[in-house]
């Protein structure tokens, strides 16, 4: 939309790089909307002059009142960030399928009617893009954090599906990959880690794979990329005349994505336990 700012729509923008990247699109002067559960947590948005709005991406009514609330004011909206997601961690065995379910319904089934909802306003304008933030576990696994990854994967795979059946609408789709980013997502991985790996033969090495996600999400000695890293590259993804499918940055992103492509999977398997330290 030439002279006009662009509309965006940002899920999970309460925190981490939702957050970051709602406020460096508001300096780009863009007009967004940042929606989440906890709203009283988007008031640094609201502060800078964005909009925080009420959204439960696992309640279809919820998601339908948010587009249809930015469509009656702008009219449209050019750009959807589908950034809600959570890691669902613990031993395939134990986690409940209720948590399992969970798990799908925010990271996969929450962005897919998040993205139906977009969509027929994109499709009439024949323009628009949509950036999933997937994660670089959408392209390996990992010991107990196997619902996370699976969920991931299927956002890799809808966003590809997404991407040539849009295309003929002018709307483009991308993928972001995140490394190990400075958010709070390790830490309560860690937890739920521990909390879902309760039988005896499991707690070794579930406690070890914590401690790793520990490591570099809650020390202060290590060193993982700050959110920022990724929102610009959330940004090339928007700002782009031809954006990629996939974009891939922060910490350790090439080194476990090409290694799971390239290493024989027995090689693979005892890098991991070699760098988890577990059994």
């Amino acid at each position: 939309m030439k002279n006009k700012p662009l509309i965006i729509l940002i899920t999970g923008a309460s925190s981490g790089i939702g957050l970051d990247t709602a406020l460096s699109f508001l300096n780009r002067g863009a007009v967004v909307y940042g929606a989440a559960r906890r709203v009283e947590l988007l008031k640094p948005l609201e502060d800078k002059g964005g909009y925080g709005i009420f959204c439960d991406v696992t309640d279809a009514a919820s998601i339908l009142n948010c587009v249809n609330k930015i469509i009656k004011r702008e009219g449209r909206i050019d750009i959807l960030i589908n950034n809600a997601g959570f890691g669902l961690g613990g031993s395939v065995e134990e986690v409940p399928l209720e948590e399992a379910k969970k798990q799908f319904d925010v990271n996969v089934f929450g962005l897919t009617e998040m993205t139906k909802a977009v969509l027929p306003y994109m499709r009439k304008q024949k323009s628009g893009r949509i950036i999933n933030i997937s994660s670089i576990g959408g392209k390996f696994s990992s010991p107990f954090l196997g619902w996370y990854h699976a969920s991931k994967y299927c956002v890799e795979a809808l966003s590809d599906s997404l991407r040539m059946e849009l295309h003929q609408f002018g709307i483009k789709v991308s993928i972001i990959e995140p490394g190990l980013t400075r958010t709070d997502w390790g830490k309560i991985t860690a937890k739920n880690i521990r909390k879902n790996s309760l039988i005896e033969d499991y707690s070794y090495n579930a406690d070890k794979v914590a401690e790793y996600y520990e490591k570099y999400y809650v020390s202060t000695n290590t060193k993982i990329s700050k959110p920022s890293v990724i929102t610009k590259i959330i940004q090339k993804a928007a700002f782009s005349k031809h954006p990629k499918p996939r974009y891939k940055a922060g910490t350790f992103s090439s080194f476990y994505i090409y290694g799971s492509k390239f290493a024989p999977t027995w090689l693979y398997d005892f890098a991991m336990r070699i760098l988890m330290k577990i059994k």
